[in-house]
C-alpha cells in the first residue's frame, strides 16, 4: 500500500520550501534577471528589434498598399480614357454610315432618274427612226424619176442627225444638223 515514511518526506520537501520564502523569490528573480538579460545581449548582438521590425514591416504594407491603389487608379483612368476614344470613333462611324446611306440614296434616285432618262431617249430613236423610215419610203419613188438627184438628196437626209442630249439639270435638247 501506501508507505507512511514516504508521505513525510515529501511534506517536509515543500514544507522546507515554503518555510524559506525569501529564497524561493531570490531563486526566480535570478532567473528572470538571466532571461532579460539573454534577451538584450541576443538583441545587441543581432541587431534586430521585433517591435522595430514590425513597424517596418506595417510601414512597408501601408506603402505597397498606397502603391497598388495608385496604379490601380491609374489603370481605371486609362481604361477611361481608352472607353471614351471608342465610343468617339464608333459615334464618328456611325456619321461615316450615315453619310453614306445617304449618297447611295442619292445614286439610287440618280440612276433612277437616268434610267427613266434613258427610256425618254431609246422612245425618241424609235420615233426619228420610224420617221426616218417614212422619210425613205417617200423618197424613194422620186428616186426612181431623177436617180442622180434624189440620191444627193436621200444622201443629204441621211446625214441630218438629231442629237439629243441631257443637261445635268435633267432637261433635254435637241439639235439637228449636219455632222460637219
Amino acid at each position: 500500500m501506501i508507505d507512511p515514511a514516504s508521505n513525510d518526506t515529501r511534506k517536509n520537501g515543500i514544507a522546507r520550501i515554503g518555510s524559506q520564502p525569501i529564497v524561493l523569490a531570490a531563486g526566480v528573480l535570478v532567473v528572470l534577471l538571466v532571461g532579460i538579460g539573454s534577451v538584450a545581449l541576443w538583441r545587441a548582438a543581432t541587431g534586430s528589434y521585433p517591435e522595430t521590425d514590425r513597424a517596418i514591416a506595417a510601414r512597408q504594407i501601408r506603402a505597397r498598399a498606397a502603391e497598388a491603389s495608385e496604379q490601380l487608379a491609374e489603370k481605371t483612368k486609362a481604361m477611361a480614357e481608352t472607353q471614351q476614344e471608342q465610343i468617339d470613333q464608333l459615334q464618328a462611324l456611325q456619321e461615316q454610315m450615315q453619310g453614306v446611306k445617304r449618297l447611295l440614296a442619292a445614286q439610287q434616285g440618280e440612276a433612277k432618274r437616268l434610267s427613266d432618262q434613258v427610256g425618254t431617249l431609246a422612245g425618241a430613236v424609235d420615233g426619228l427612226r420610224e420617221s426616218f423610215a417614212s422619210a425613205r419610203s417617200s423618197d424613194t419613188p422620186v428616186a426612181t424619176a431623177r436617180r442622180p438627184t434624189v440620191r444627193s438628196k436621200a444622201r443629204t437626209t441621211a446625214v441630218r442627225v438629231t442629237v439629243i442630249r441631257t443637261t445635268t439639270t435633267g432637261h433635254v435638247r435637241k439639235r439637228t444638223g449636219s455632222p460637219s
